[in-house]
């Protein structure tokens, strides 16, 4: 059905990741889910799933690209300050979702940003979630989950699942995955910062090199090899 890179043989796990895996800081988590699988149970019953292959991490109020950075609390972002193991979604540019996972210690907001998903289960599902509202049709594989916003749309995740936990919640969680192969994780600067000084510039974004998934691949690693990086 679709064009570009086949679907992975991995069957998604129904062991969730527990509170202490997510009880660490957001630059130890980071690379520690890339691998794990998001797994989405819609209210009909479709079930998507995608292995988590580029994340970023926001270390809460010294981060000048958190926002919470300065201990700013708001509506918007009070679920930062749950306790680990929380999804914390937000809306964004008027049109985007976005999914974190908060981590840390409760009352410290740090969180980290889910970039990007390989799809593995339930990809025709996400490509009829992708056309709601868009006038592209023919989406590629690699282009259903390749974005912080492409894969919220892909997985129907809205504000809706903000404060869920992902421990517990029926509709919602990160389960444990196929890892990925040695030496293919790559650092990188987070995306989308410019005014953060030196922050923005920190190495605080997690990706398997090569993916083809990916949101957006850094030109210091874009000759690699072949494959998706992941245990399969």
């Amino acid at each position: 059905m679709f064009a570009g890179t086949p679907e992975l043989e991995i069957a998604a796990s129904a062991i969730r990741l527990t509170r202490d895996f997510y009880s660490v800081g957001a630059a130890d988590l980071a690379p520690r889910l890339l691998g794990q699988i998001v797994v989405r149970v819609l209210p009909g019953g479709e079930r998507l799933a995608g292995v988590i292959v580029e994340a970023e991490a926001y270390l809460g109020v010294k981060d000048r690209a958190s926002h919470a950075f300065g201990g700013r609390r708001t509506p918007r972002n009070e679920t930062m300050y749950a306790r680990p193991g929380t999804a914390y979604v937000y809306f964004t540019y008027g049109m985007h979702f976005c999914m974190n996972v908060v981590c840390g210690e409760l009352g410290e907001p740090a969180a980290v940003l889910i970039r990007a998903l390989h799809p593995i289960e339930g990809l025709e599902v996400m490509a009829d979630q992708r056309a709601k509202g868009s006038v592209r049709s023919g989406l590629k594989v690699t282009e259903l989950c390749s974005g912080p916003g492409k894969l919220c749309r892909a997985l129907a995740i809205d504000r809706s699942l903000d404060g869920v936990d992902l421990c517990t919640c029926d509709g919602l969680w990160v389960a444990e995955g196929p890892g990925v192969l040695p030496r293919r994780t790559r650092r990188a600067s987070r995306v989308g910062l410019g005014f953060e000084g030196p922050w923005a510039r920190r190495r605080l974004r997690w990706l398997v090199a090569g993916n083809p998934h990916l949101s957006s691949i850094p030109r210091a690693i874009r000759k690699i090899l072949p494959g998706s990086g992941l245990r399969c």
